[in-house]
């Protein structure tokens, strides 16, 4: 399967990095940038489904060939679900990930449930076909930002059975976790199938 290549609709260097760590040498990943492709995608819809959906298709489009893409959203329990689809402008469109930290922070003084969890949609599209894949992580929002390691919101998340916030783990550790890691596995364990 190490010859499988697939094009992933980022342009989200951290992101690349995860995946690349989870797929290992069962796939070739290539970024946006690796395939030769300059374009920002919109996000323009209300669900992580739609917006995966959206990504893949474009570069599918530009592409013919099977590529996949990922939307992922920090869902609060005491914000009604937000910042979810919006996370990445969660304070403005200028995607300022300390400004969304804060933003949640402050909303969140109040509250006293602080139970959150990620999650992550990847829409593969494989020889013509759509298929999705979910991931989620459970945990909670700390009230002080830890650690350098990761981005997003990684440094107020801590998830369920940890003792440390994503910005505290290192790659490995943060994949006994992962909300990516657990779509992305599932996605792998899909092509493994398909390319027996």
């Amino acid at each position: 399967m190490a010859t499988v290549e697939i094009i992933f609709a980022t342009n989200n260097a951290n992101k690349v990095k995860e995946i690349k760590a989870v797929t290992g040498n069962l796939l070739t990943v290539l970024s946006l940038a690796d395939a030769g492709i300059d374009i920002d995608i919109p996000e323009p819809h209300d669900t992580l489904e739609a917006n995966a959906s959206e990504k893949s298709k474009v570069i599918h489009g530009l592409t013919q060939k099977n590529c996949f893409s990922e939307d992922t959203g920090l869902e609060i329990v005491a914000l009604n679900g937000e910042p979810g689809v919006k996370s990445a402008r969660y304070a403005g469109d200028e995607r300022n990930f300390q400004a969304n930290i804060n933003l949640v922070l402050h909303k969140l003084l109040t509250k006293e449930n602080k139970t959150a969890q990620f999650r992550t949609v990847i829409s593969l599209i494989w020889n013509e076909q759509e298929y999705l894949f979910e991931g989620i992580c459970k945990g909670k929002i700390i009230a002080e930002q830890k650690g350098t390691e990761g981005f997003g919101y990684d440094p107020i998340f801590v998830p369920d059975g940890a003792n440390k916030c994503f910005a505290e783990m290192s790659m490995d550790e943060k994949n006994q976790y992962s909300h990516r890691k657990k779509a992305m596995s599932k996605l792998l364990e899909f092509l493994l199938n398909q390319t027996k």
